[in-house]
């Protein structure tokens, strides 16, 4: 069976990485930031998109 992938709008991605919606409005104008599709007018992220651009950044701290 296919895996059906969700899209998220632009206000879920907001909540989610703790960006502000102004921000990734402006990533998409400088086409820079998390890709995205259009629909429209209407702008969709992909979750699985949203989650790896989240997990790309992390930054790891070594133990003490």
């Amino acid at each position: 069976m296919e895996k059906v992938q969700r899209f998220v709008g632009e206000k879920e991605v907001s909540k989610i990485t703790g960006r502000a919606v102004q921000t990734l409005r402006n990533d998409r104008a400088k086409r820079q930031g998390i890709p995205y599709s259009k629909l429209g007018r209407l702008v969709r992220y992909s979750l699985e998109d949203v989650l790896a651009y989240m997990e790309a950044r992390k930054i790891r701290v070594d133990p003490l």
